[in-house]
């Protein structure tokens, strides 16, 4: 007798396409890379930061970085439940020395969704179980 999990079906064959929850897929985006400023920027980034990784290995040997980067994926792997209050990574960012960079993104000012007439607040359950897979979706649909 056959297993029971090889005659079922995927229930979704064909993939999640929800235009509505994900968005409208974009050929172009799929096709065109990303700007050559930003491609830019990012293999700086990443030469920079293995400079930065083998100066420490000279200085305080071939452990520490290995350590810093078990430390990186510890802390990456920390976040609040999705709610009310959002997840900051601050000990990623301590790690990463990222704290001193200011960006867009740190000035609340602008563009805040929860400032918002249509601002929904997330549903704490769905997101949890979105995390763990057992529905799929967004994790907060922060809009009406």
């Amino acid at each position: 007798m056959e297993d029971a999990s090889k005659q079922t079906i995927a229930h979704e064959v064909g993939g999640i396409n929800d235009a509505l929850r994900f968005g409208l897929n974009g050929v172009k985006s799929d096709i065109v890379g990303v700007h050559p400023v930003q491609s830019t920027f990012q293999s700086t980034k990443m030469s920079q930061a293995e400079m930065k990784r083998r100066g420490l290995a000279m200085t305080y040997g071939s452990a520490f970085p290995l350590k810093m980067d078990l430390d990186s994926r510890m802390l990456a792997r920390f976040q609040r439940p999705p709610g009310a209050v959002s997840s900051s990574m601050l000990g990623l960012e301590a790690v990463n020395g990222s704290l001193d960079d200011f960006g867009f993104e740190d000035f609340h000012c602008l563009n805040d969704p929860r400032e918002s007439e249509t601002y929904r607040p997330a549903d704490m359950h769905h997101g949890m179980e979105v995390r763990l897979g057992l529905s799929s979706g967004p994790v907060c649909p922060s809009f009406i």
